[in-house]
């Protein structure tokens, strides 16, 4: 594997790694966590996903000298003005606690009627080559879906056990890994990235 194919991921999520890594290996990318390099994450000041995108994988690559790939994705909710949106990882307060998030989300909606609990996922993606690329490659892509009133399934992370797909009778943690990286927000923004990859980098 020469250098230029290895691409530092600017997250410490695993759930993430193992998307990135179904999608992008087979490409011949190989993915680098940033906590194997003992890069820590920067303060996400961005108002948007796609500014938060931007924001660490300039830090990611300028901190390892490498190509760096950023995702910041979350969930949109309709009856919450769109929370928790950017700061869906850190809804219930501590970064990265998924049950807490999924219980505060669930309290939110409480009074919320089916047919009000409409919510999509956002995924950004940044990739650049290094710290100053004038040209990152960019991607924004969401997923359709609404809000069950509990868990179901143990497949994927974070929002998914209760985020229903739409037009399908199941939650995003109750389908097929294969399925859910071909049709979730993270999975249509990965499929744009790799077009670019293989059209803007040949």
């Amino acid at each position: 594997m020469t250098m230029e194919k290895t691409i530092v991921l600017a997250s410490g999520n695993e759930g993430k790694a193992r998307e990135f890594r179904a999608i992008l290996e087979p490409m011949g990318y190989k993915i680098v966590l940033q906590k194997e390099l003992n890069i820590s994450s920067p303060e996400e000041t961005g108002k948007s996903f796609l500014e938060n995108a931007i924001l660490k994988a300039r830090y990611a690559s300028e901190q390892s000298g490498m190509w760096a790939l950023a995702d910041d994705s979350g969930l949109a909710v309709d009856a919450l003005n769109g929370a928790p949106g950017i700061y869906s990882a850190r809804y219930a307060g501590e970064h990265g606690d998924e049950k807490a998030c999924n219980i505060k989300l669930l309290d939110a909606l409480k009074n919320v009627p089916d047919g009000k609990r409409a919510a999509r996922y956002y995924c950004a993606l940044c990739l650049v080559r290094h710290k100053d690329d004038p040209v990152p490659l960019t991607v924004l892509s969401s997923w359709e879906g609404s809000i069950g009133h509990n868990e179901k399934g143990s497949g994927g992370f974070g929002y998914d056990p209760l985020f229903i797909v739409t037009g399908r009778d199941c939650t995003a943690a109750e389908l097929p890994p294969q399925i859910k990286n071909l049709i979730s927000h993270r999975g249509k923004a990965l499929q744009a990235l790799t077009y670019k990859l293989t059209h803007n980098l040949s």
